[in-house]
């Protein structure tokens, strides 16, 4: 009897593998940072029984209708919203995420990122490192505090909650809006649940962690910008599409706000001539909010085990599309 066949979309960590290559035929894309090319993800989806994907990769009904043998899909991150859990659903395919396990790495990500951008941290970097720095003054790069300055958090689940417990350590002022309230933030952090129009007009900090949905695509729009203040920096961690770019270029041009910190953009990876990269209050990172050895090796191991439960007929660890 023939193992049953797995294809994974970018290349991972062979040891990861193991316990996958024992009971399967594993075959992988050998890239590290370039995605599979669309023809190959459809030829290897015909023929395989699990699939272990990044959110780059658009699983779709194109593919779920020509994956005939599929049983699960296994994505490398906590959001999937590149999967059509409709087709999957109808076409018996189990979805699995990695919730829960990358929440404080992003978190750490998240307030790296605020104090970068507050505090001009990139900009000085590449100072010294240029050769421009010739002598010291008072306000040589000076940016703004972060401390006890007041912090909006639009999307409070996990990882929200996660970078509310640092600005605590920090005595800052904890401000959020979230679908539903947060007691529990409410309770232990202070947090203090405001509308999202109050949330950008009284913060200093706007920091995006929301999820993409129909209700939030386009969230931080002209309007949105507009209502924060000149003094505030914008941060999103979340998910690009969250974000009208046209909008937040437009601000920064208008110095409608101060700066940004953008781990994620509407459409990546972006080239060193998108238009938000010629600000240099903007700090631009290539997606990696979740990116430590730790915590991708176990996403990683997350995926993994999700396939083996689900093509041994357990149940899977963490499961966003039930048959």
């Amino acid at each position: 009897m023939s193992k049953p066949y797995v294809f994974i979309t970018r290349k991972i960590s062979e040891e990861v593998l193991t316990p996958l290559n024992q009971i399967a035929d594993v075959q992988m894309w050998n890239s590290e940072s370039e995605a599979v090319p669309r023809e190959v993800l459809l030829q290897e989806g015909k023929k395989a029984d699990a699939l272990l994907t990044m959110l780059s990769d658009s699983v779709d009904e194109e593919l779920l209708n020509v994956a005939s043998n599929l049983k699960v899909v296994a994505n490398l991150a906590v959001g999937y919203d590149n999967i059509d859990l409709e087709t999957a659903a109808r076409n018996d395919v189990i979805v699995c995420n990695t919730p829960d396990v990358l929440t404080e790495t992003t978190a750490d990500l998240a307030f790296g990122l605020m104090l970068s951008a507050a505090r001009r941290l990139a900009e000085a970097h590449l100072f010294v490192k240029e050769g421009q720095w010739q002598s010291w003054s008072p306000y040589l790069l000076a940016g703004a505090d972060v401390h006890h300055k007041t912090i909006g958090i639009v999307g409070m689940g996990s990882i929200g909650t996660a970078v509310a417990r640092r600005a605590k350590g920090f005595g800052m002022e904890i401000l959020y809006h979230n679908r539903s309230r947060h007691d529990e933030a409410e309770k232990e952090l202070g947090a203090v649940y405001k509308s999202f129009d109050e949330l950008l007009e009284l913060s200093d900090f706007v920091v995006c962690l929301t999820p993409l949905t129909e209700e939030t695509k386009n969230l931080f729009d002209e309007d949105a910008f507009k209502r924060m203040k000149a003094s505030a920096i914008f941060i999103n961690v979340g998910r690009g599409q969250v974000v009208d770019e046209g909008a937040l270029i437009h601000a920064l041009e208008q110095k409608e706000i101060a700066g940004a910190g953008l781990d994620v953009f509407y459409k990546e990876p972006i080239g060193a001539d998108h238009p938000l990269l010629k600000f240099p209050q903007v700090v631009a990172l290539p997606h990696i909010g979740s990116a430590s050895v730790e915590t991708r090796t176990t996403m990683m191991e997350l995926c993994r085990d999700n396939i083996i439960a689900v093509l041994e007929g357990r149940a899977a660890k963490s499961v966003v599309g039930r048959k």
